[in-house]
């Protein structure tokens, strides 16, 4: 994404970027120190192309975009490669596609092909391009790509992979060309090991079989599980042992039969619609494969097309790379301001520059407290990297400081959080006893405007009392005509209070109280977590109500019942309930001890708000007392629903794969909490397969 900037402005920009890129470009590829993604370096070069494309004046001969690879190290021999290498361009979506289609096709007829062409769609495997040199039959080089033109001679690490032949089928001489790759369960392996003898972890696959490729000591690869697919053939001479293939897809099979290991998820496509299908089709998987994927590469299959219209100064005119969307990207702070949770948490928020990630448009993330702010650096104005994970908060991960200015500004936490409070701030204490301080600021007056506001959001949120039009807009509404202060009060309210006011035209004013009926009955674990009891989240709720039995002898009816059995709970009782800790179970003693809250508990009773409680009476023998996790994108039931069937059979939700799970439910897009289960033998289920369970 490019913002309209003046040429000067432009110009400045240019000269920043180029530095930047050309310092990572070193970083990466010539000392191999894994400092940041790939996806960033792409980022920024993007950002560049983009205002070269602007002003083409400011493009120059030695800009990053005019540029292959990076320098052999000069720690390694170098070597000439006897065809040169290229690296392809990328796009990133269905549109960008139709156009280099439409580009492919108008150069194909220049050169006297008139019918559309066949293409093959191969996985792209996110690791490091590698070269194998074989003489005769036998492997006398292996390099990696370098500037293009010269390489780097890898061949004692390249020797250690048992996937790579060191002798052919045939005796003949062959150029190949492949993508070493580290598995993802070896990564996590080497990473443990990393850790335990203090050294720093490697970012990500890619980063690791690069740093393993190029150890000076081979039995240092040989350690680490490496494996190679072979997807191309540059050179074949000396061959009378079989036909020289026509295709790509020929290539492919004859790789094959010479005993390379290759990739065979590749996939012959009579059209750019079919290419799309696939690219979609691994978009949704590619998380739950043992080897990095960042797209799909697409090729015309003729080899006489691919021959005919050659290559460019750094690229193949007959193939293209198809990105998937990053999780990784750079874009500029443009200001930060502070939100107020439920509990008067303080919580800095970056405005960004918007950006395209993980496939969405990101213009806000989150700086956590003002000690990761103080830890980054961050600054008003600074170029950032932000992450994003599937449905997790984007958030700021690094500072690129030498792209600034000198017109950054410093952002001042603390008078941020007491203008948007109105009031003191504070810094919580921590600790059953008290004895640590917490990182954020909370506002001191907790029931404040905005305070309270936060709160009563969350009590009618889906997740909550679940009240069907009664946002946070309509919310801050009610309290700013004095209709609404607590949240006993939404149960007490009547058309006439609210049917005058504006949003509540015809019968919007109805539905609203059709929907607080109905939110009435409720069972009493989301009725819990709804009230927003400090450190009492979903899972706490459900505890509580899976082990009553252990704080009570008591059979709770009603909402009156809750209250008055409650408050007699003392810490150790709530402390029994196992995975319950001291701050949760001090919070829970001293919001049942409160006579406000109990006043408010009382009236809610009155309106007619009723408690479902069922402890596990549908308990099912296959489900009762396995745990499970749950990971990527259910299509038939929400995250919620799925839940809440495996608790009424019995079963516990956790967080994260363990040997000690029992089930993994993975939904879509399930990423590494599925290779984690794969790993681990853990039982991995669908959720038809949960519904057998049942």
């Amino acid at each position: 994404m490019v913002i309209k900037l003046t040429k000067k402005q432009a110009s400045e920009r240019v000269v920043k970027l180029t530095d930047e890129i050309d310092r990572l470009r070193v970083l990466y590829h010539v000392k191999d120190d894994p400092t940041i993604d790939d996806v960033v370096y792409s980022s920024l070069m993007d950002e560049l192309r983009g205002l070269e494309s602007l002003y083409p004046e400011l493009m120059s001969a030695t800009s990053p975009t005019q540029r292959i690879g990076g320098v052999p190290l000069e720690k390694f021999k170098k070597t000439t490669h006897k065809v040169r290498q290229w690296s392809f361009d990328d796009l990133f979506d269905f549109d960008e596609l139709k156009k280099w289609e439409e580009k492919l096709m108008r150069m194909m007829v220049k050169k006297g092909f008139n019918n559309k062409p066949e293409y093959c769609a191969e996985i792209k495997i996110d690791g490091l391009k590698i070269i194998l040199t074989y003489e005769k039959g036998e492997l006398v080089t292996a390099a990696t790509r370098g500037d293009g033109v010269i390489g780097e001679d890898v061949t004692h690490n390249i020797k250690t992979i048992h996937s790579i032949p060191l002798k052919l089928k045939y005796p003949i001489d062959l150029v190949a060309v492949g993508e070493v790759w580290l598995p993802e369960s070896e990564l996590q392996r080497i990473n443990g090991e990393r850790e335990k003898t203090g050294e720093a972890k490697f970012a990500n696959a890619r980063n690791a079989a690069a740093g393993s490729i190029r150890q000076l000591d081979p039995a240092v690869a040989s350690s680490r599980g490496l494996e190679m697919f072979v997807y191309d053939i540059d050179l074949i001479q000396n061959n009378s042992y079989f036909a020289n293939p026509l295709t790509q897809t020929d290539e492919l099979e004859v790789l094959q039969d010479l005993g390379f290991k290759v990739n065979t998820q590749y996939k012959k496509c009579k059209n750019i619609q079919e290419i799309e299908d696939l690219y979609k089709s691994w978009v949704d998987k590619r998380n739950a494969q043992d080897y990095a994927i960042d797209g799909i590469v697409i090729k015309t299959n003729d080899n006489k097309i691919q021959d005919a219209l050659g290559y460019t100064g750094k690229s193949p005119r007959f193939a293209i790379a198809y990105k998937f969307p990053a999780e990784r990207t750079t874009t500029v702070v443009e200001d930060i301001n502070v939100q107020v949770g439920r509990t008067g948490v303080l919580t800095p928020v970056a405005h960004l520059r918007p950006v395209a990630v993980a496939g969405t448009t990101v213009a806000r993330a989150t700086l956590h407290n003002a000690d990761e702010i103080a830890r980054l650096g961050v600054k008003i104005g600074d170029t950032v990297v932000i992450q994003k994970a599937g449905d997790i908060i984007p958030e700021i991960v690094e500072v690129l400081t030498n792209m600034r200015t000198g017109v950054e500004k410093e952002f001042d936490m603390i008078s941020a959080c007491k203008e948007i409070c109105g009031g003191p701030i504070i810094k919580d204490v921590i600790g059953v006893k008290g004895e640590e301080e917490s990182a954020a600021y909370y506002c001191k007056d907790k029931n404040s405007f905005v305070i309270q506001k936060e709160r009563l959001s969350h009590f009618v949120s889906k997740k909550g009392m679940n009240i069907d039009g009664c946002g946070e807009k309509i919310i801050e509404q009610l309290m700013n005509e004095g209709i609404v202060s607590d949240a006993a009060d939404i149960f007490e309210l009547r058309i006439g209070d609210i049917d005058h006011l504006e949003r509540f035209a015809d019968k919007s004013a109805e539905n609203l109280i059709d929907a607080i009926e109905v939110a009435k009955k409720i069972k009493l674990e989301k009725f819990l977590f709804a009230l927003g009891i400090r450190y009492v989240g979903e899972e706490t709720t459900v505890l509580i109500v899976s082990n009553l039995d252990k704080v009570t002898t008591q059979k709770i009816k009603n909402l009156n019942d809750v209250q008055n059995i409650f408050a007699q709970v003392k810490i150790e009782q709530w402390e029994g309930i196992d995975g319950i800790g001291g701050r949760a179970a001090s919070s829970l003693v001293q919001w049942f001890g409160d006579e406000k809250y109990k006043k408010m508990l009382q009236r809610m009773y009155e309106s007619g708000v009723e408690i479902i409680v069922i402890q596990n009476t549908s308990v099912n023998n296959d489900i009762a007392g396995k745990s499970f996790v749950l990971t990527g994108t259910l299509t038939s039931l929400t995250r919620d629903e799925a839940k809440e069937l495996i608790r009424d059979a019995g079963g516990k939700i956790v967080s994260s794969v363990s040997k000690n799970t029992d089930y993994v439910l993975a939904g879509e897009k399930a990423g590494s909490k599925l290779i984690k289960a794969q790993k681990l033998g853990v039982s991995v289920i669908n959720e038809d397969e949960l519904r057998e369970l049942l």
